[in-house]
């Protein structure tokens, strides 16, 4: 592990980042694309088609209990070569697919190859830093990972006027072949002989028990599922909400791109100054303007229907700044007790957050059909909740200082 004052390198961050980005890149690039493939495979209900969205997100969370145990057992740079080789696999099924249901299997399918990269890149760096140092870690490789969300529409916009759906899939295997080469030639594997765990039955079960042993890692495991559900609305919909709602088809990538900035910006904000206040404060303010922007969202527009489009941007703007100063920092947190089993640790930590997530999105994104309320009510009570698990978290941790 390195020392709490050693930098980490330009391309230790980049080359982190670019693994990470694969999942936003496969995501982010098919935004424009889902009424087109819906008319492909003749599944023409815009509510439906968030599913090609929010299935991945469920591949993200299930996958990581497979490939988190095995990490901790075999090493990081194996599992992510497996889980590449699924993600390919699955890309395929999504070109072939001939309905919306063998579409959902290859996103879910597509999740949990990805799944690879996104905790395996956490795990290489609590295996690499810890304390606020990983948190400033976190924040500049989420700074970077932000900046595919905002070319990725466009990319995709790009690319499916150049040529079809099909096309999109095909430079997401290319960038993930390209990332795999990377990796492959410049990243040391970091999990040490002495903390390699072997594989059993009881891998899974015994990791489950020490991770629940901690209670700040559980509280901000929870606090992350609800916060990641409430922007998981506002992915899946966004489509919906800029295309249909606001007839804004050809402006939606430079919308989705500029609120994309918002939390890039907070997130590289957030490496620079954890070091001065540290990671609890710095994400309990930021979620207390989190909830107080979407409530006032709500009482301004109860019953007055859709806002100007530039009011509803600002609006997500600033509830988009909070979240850059949340992400990292609750992740940070909740990974800091448990580097002795990074592996299994992060898989746990992703699968909950994104089971508690994926319903959450699923729920009220289906009440945003003609009004952008039901968004908002849903930030303002995962903010809710949140507020009041961070303040159980941090109460604990008194009490455990004091004894």
């Amino acid at each position: 592990m390195q020392k709490e004052s050693q930098k980490p390198s330009f391309e230790f961050m980049a080359l982190m980042a670019a693994l990470m980005s694969i999942v936003a890149l496969s995501i982010d690039t098919l935004l424009p694309a889902i009424p087109n493939i819906g008319q492909t495979i003749n599944s023409l209900d815009p509510t439906q088609n968030q599913k090609l969205i929010t299935m991945i997100f469920l591949g993200l969370g299930v996958g990581q209990l497979f490939f988190g145990p095995l990490s901790d057992s075999y090493g990081r740079k194996p599992v992510v070569y497996l889980g590449m080789a699924v993600f390919g696999i699955a890309s395929f099924i999504c070109l072939w697919a001939p309905s919306l249901e063998w579409m959902i299997v290859g996103r879910i399918l597509q999740g949990i190859g990805l799944s690879v990269a996104r905790s395996i890149a956490i795990s290489i760096i609590r295996d690499t830093y810890n304390g606020n140092l990983m948190a400033r870690v976190m924040s500049f490789v989420t700074a970077f990972f932000i900046l595919v969300p905002v070319i990725a529409p466009s990319l995709g916009k790009i690319i499916l006027d150049i040529a079809n759906w099909q096309a999109i899939f095909y430079v997401q295997l290319i960038c993930t072949l390209i990332v795999g080469l990377w990796f492959w030639k410049r990243q040391p594997e970091t999990l040490r002989p002495e903390y390699k765990i072997p594989f059993s039955s009881t891998v899974f079960v015994d990791g489950l028990k020490e991770f629940m042993r901690y209670r700040e890692t559980v509280a901000f495991t929870l606090a992350s599922g609800f916060i990641t559900g409430a922007f998981l609305v506002y992915l899946s919909a966004s489509q919906h909400i800029f295309e249909d709602l606001y007839g804004l088809k050809d402006s939606f990538p430079y919308i989705f791109a500029g609120l994309s900035i918002s939390i890039g910006l907070s997130t590289f904000s957030n490496g620079t100054l954890v070091l001065r206040y540290g990671m609890w404060k710095l994400s309990y303010m930021a979620l207390l303007v989190f909830c107080l922007v979407a409530l006032l969202f709500v009482f301004l527009f109860w019953g007055t229907g859709n806002p100007n489009v530039i009011i509803l941007i600002v609006f997500l703007s600033l509830q988009f700044f909070c979240l850059g100063f949340m992400w990292g920092n609750f992740r940070s947190i909740a990974m800091q007790p448990i580097g002795h089993i990074a592996g299994i640790g992060a898989a746990i930590n992703g699968f909950i957050s994104t089971v508690i997530s994926i319903p959450i999105a699923t729920f009220i994104g289906s009440f945003v059909e003609d009004t952008v309320l039901p968004l908002f009510m849903g930030l303002a009570v995962c903010g809710i909740i949140s507020v009041v698990i961070f303040r159980m978290a941090k109460k604990s941790k008194k009490l455990a200082t004091v004894k």
